[in-house]
């Protein structure tokens, strides 16, 4: 006899009739509240045009209400006017018709060249770090944002760009006559050895072919035989084009290896990518160092070559982007940027954070609660988990910036000495070599405190809040003799300019070195200076012995410890 599937009694054919109906119905009934809001925007908008007491600029109007409806999503959904369609060139291929250098407005409110970039147009046409762009076609830049000077720098490729230049180095006035061209920043920002046998490669980006860069020095480093291992610095990389990062995964890989995967609501965000070209270098010893600014792209590479068992990651947890953007036109020479889709690790863990109520002030992910973690395994078998970002295998925590070294940092004091040094030195020993005399250091902290910038500490901010809020609060009397004592706290725990400089001696001279190799050598002569005084690194370096580290696990869980 054959026997029907029943639900409540009733044939299982009824039932899925059922749902069917019941679906169906409340497609429609989402579809009429979409159609019925619609109208109403429609309505409210006629209304505002034809009868509110004020003119109303309903473009404005509706470009603030997409950009209030996207803000219900995540960050990350964006709308892209017409006239950010550049920006968004920029974003995907590094890639801009333009100077090619990077500028600043000064205090006399003119734009100053800070960097250019290696091979630019600017480079070719002779501007340097300090050189004052003091008009840009026959307007002053005294009288434009740096925004607005950015803007009128920007343009078709072989165009001509005229400008009145006073030189950093002489003060002569000169007439610049300078052709545009496509400018691209390599992903690449520096390649070299940290020692006699460790290479080494800074990675900025995932841009159009940026892959190919890395590629290339990577091959460059293999060339004379003497690199043992490898070290592939992601930290502040925030990430760019997925298959530029699976691009560089193949590198180290077999061909044909799966590296990511992404599922989203339309089954036509759902894709994977493997591997397509053969690898430089399977063998290796690899390290791949992140922090907590390493993002999207930047996860997928060391994700995917942590579960691989390829690579060793070291630093400090991820930012946790796992979220795939697509950019889909929307009319009038606008776009949606939107996210489609979510990425998996080969393991089939997703780095996206899970709990948003535990994120950093920068947006990275903080603590994650073990309940909301979920392991996974690597290829050899290792547990990794979710929750948000890549945790890595050996973790060192980044060098400690106090608040006054940031404000030196943000307010250009650094940049704008080394400018001034730039201008007054010819040259200067190789960027892996150059070091400052005290002297020299010296001249720096006479500059600097004639600077505006904040010396406090955040325990001086604190103490002198306490003290505030003690007396707006009527308090200061009830305190019986402790305000003395607080006063004189507070005399001990502030600096001056000159005694924070000089405090923190070797930290502000190692940055002012690093700037100064920036602008002599460009941005790989920055990159290069710093490697000297990487601490995170050389304590990295120092805990890693080569190989795939395999976590212990306890004997009480009544499992033996892998070896």
């Amino acid at each position: 006899m054959k026997s029907t599937f029943s639900i409540f009694g009733r044939p299982a054919v009824t039932v899925a009739a059922v749902f069917a109906a019941v679906f169906s119905l409340s497609a429609q009934s989402e579809d009429f509240n979409t159609g019925k809001y619609m109208e109403i925007q429609s309505a409210v908008l006629r209304t505002l045009q034809s009868q509110y007491v004020d003119t109303v600029q309903l473009d404005g109007l509706l470009r603030k209400g997409i950009d209030a409806m996207l803000s219900t999503l995540d960050p990350y959904t964006v709308f892209i006017p017409e006239e950010n369609e550049e920006e968004l060139d920029i974003l995907t291929t590094a890639s801009y018709g333009g100077v090619g250098a990077l500028i600043q407005k000064t205090v006399q409110g003119y734009i100053i060249i800070v960097e250019p970039y290696d091979n630019s147009a600017a480079v070719k046409t002779g501007l340097h770090p300090g050189d004052t762009i003091v008009a840009i076609e026959g307007v002053s830049t005294k009288e434009l944002t740096a925004d607005q000077c950015s803007e009128r720098m920007r343009g078709r490729p072989g165009t001509v760009l005229n400008m009145t230049v006073v030189k950093g180095r002489g003060g002569d006035t000169v007439q610049v006559a300078l052709t545009r061209e496509r400018i691209h920043v390599s992903d690449v920002v520096y390649y070299g050895f940290v020692d006699d046998t460790t290479g080494y490669i800074q990675v900025g980006g995932f841009t159009q072919d940026g892959s190919k860069d890395v590629r290339r020095a990577l091959e460059s480093l293999r060339s004379d035989g003497r690199m043992k291992r490898l070290v592939l610095d992601l930290r502040g990389n925030g990430g760019g084009l997925m298959n530029e990062a699976v691009n560089i995964v193949s590198l180290f890989v077999p061909q044909g290896t799966l590296v990511v995967s992404a599922k989203g609501k339309h089954p036509a965000a759902d894709f994977q990518y493997s591997t397509q070209a053969p690898p430089v270098d399977t063998l290796i010893p690899l390290m791949v160092m992140v922090n907590s600014a390493s993002a999207s792209s930047s996860e997928i590479v060391a994700g995917a070559l942590q579960d691989m068992d390829r690579a060793t990651i070291a630093g400090v947890r991820t930012y946790g982007k796992g979220l795939v953007q697509t950019i889909r036109p929307v009319g009038y020479s606008t776009s949606l940027k939107l996210t489609t889709a979510k990425y998996y690790t080969p393991s089939g863990r997703c780095v996206q954070a899970i709990d948003y109520s535990h994120r950093n002030e920068d947006g990275s992910v903080g603590y994650v609660p073990d309940s909301l973690k979920k392991e996974f395994r690597t290829r050899m078998g290792r547990p990794v988990y979710d929750g948000g970002g890549i945790a890595p295998d050996i973790e060192v925590e980044p060098k400690y910036y106090s608040r006054p070294l940031v404000s030196l940092i943000y307010s250009n004091v650094i940049s704008d000495y080394a400018i001034k040094y730039y201008n007054t030195h010819d040259s200067i020993a190789p960027a892996g070599e150059f070091l400052l005399s005290d002297e020299e250091y010296d001249d720096f902290v006479r500059f600097a405190s004639q600077r505006d910038f904040d010396a406090r500490t955040e325990a001086q901010i604190e103490m002198e809040g306490v003290m505030e809020a003690a007396e707006r609060e009527g308090l200061d009397d009830n305190l019986e003799g402790l305000g003395d004592e607080m006063k004189e706290l507070l005399e001990r725990i502030s600096l001056t300019k000159e005694e924070f400089l000089t405090a923190n001696r070797q930290v502000v001279k190692s940055l002012l070195e690093d700037e100064i190799a920036l602008k002599f050598y460009l941005r790989a002569g920055g990159a290069e200076s710093a490697l000297r005084q990487d601490t995170q690194l050389a304590k990295a370096l120092e805990l890693w012995d080569g190989t795939i580290p395999f976590p212990e696990v306890s004997s009480e869980s009544g499992e033996e410890t892998a070896e």
